[in-house]
């Protein structure tokens, strides 16, 4: 399945830096960089040579590559909840349907940008209280997705349990199934997104029965 990457450097060039913001292009290069490798083989020189920057350049925005690779984060998960939020948006069904929408998006986003995903929760990133952006992005998509579980709570749960405690369920089930495939431990390799789609809607399809009872 085609990979769809996050961002992409506004340079002139797919190559060098030549004018502009600087932190900009430094992170755009590096999602590009993910989509070739893993995140533990992003350095800060890597990045600078990619962007046709000197080597102490990425200093002048970040402290150190923790630094950076945590504004990267920071920019898949504003990418995430975007992905989530649009397509809550394009559906027209229930609250229930519209919570499930919202987990088929997250996992399609995860199989389509797979290292900049492992960024965003492997342990490449040891010391994330630090980074203010990256605590504000991924605490605010937590909190879409549970505003969703409120929702569709609304519409039938029957105040069964705290919208907080579904809220947890229904994302460890679609981060578990998100890393499934993303390490190919279930499906085929190079799955179409219909086929990724389906494996989501059936597993949040199981967790809107429990929500809805």
């Amino acid at each position: 399945m085609p990979r769809k990457a996050v961002g992409r450097a506004r340079t002139g060039s797919d190559r060098s830096y030549h004018h502009g913001d600087l932190r900009r292009t430094l992170l755009d290069v590096a999602l590009r960089l993910l989509e070739k490798f893993d995140p533990g083989h992003l350095s800060l020189r890597a990045i600078a040579r990619e962007a046709g920057v000197s080597r102490a350049a990425p200093y002048h925005h970040f402290a150190d590559r923790e630094a950076l690779l945590a504004a990267v984060a920071a920019e898949g998960f504003r990418a995430l909840r975007a992905a989530m939020v649009e397509r809550v948006a394009s559906s027209e069904g229930n609250p229930l349907a519209r919570m499930q929408e919202m987990g088929v998006a997250y996992v399609l986003f995860a199989v389509r940008n797979p290292q900049l995903y492992r960024l965003m929760f492997g342990g490449e990133l040891r010391d994330r209280e630090r980074h203010e952006e990256l605590a504000r992005e991924s605490g605010a998509t937590y909190a879409a997705l549970g505003t969703a579980m409120q929702e569709s709570m609304g519409n039938g749960s029957g105040g069964r349990g705290a919208p907080g405690e579904f809220a947890l369920s229904a994302w460890a089930l679609v981060h578990g199934l998100a890393m499934l495939l993303v390490d190919q431990r279930v499906g085929e390799p190079d799955m179409s997104d219909h086929q990724v789609e389906a494996l989501a809607r059936q597993a949040t399809e199981v967790l809107g029965r429990g929500v809805a009872g």
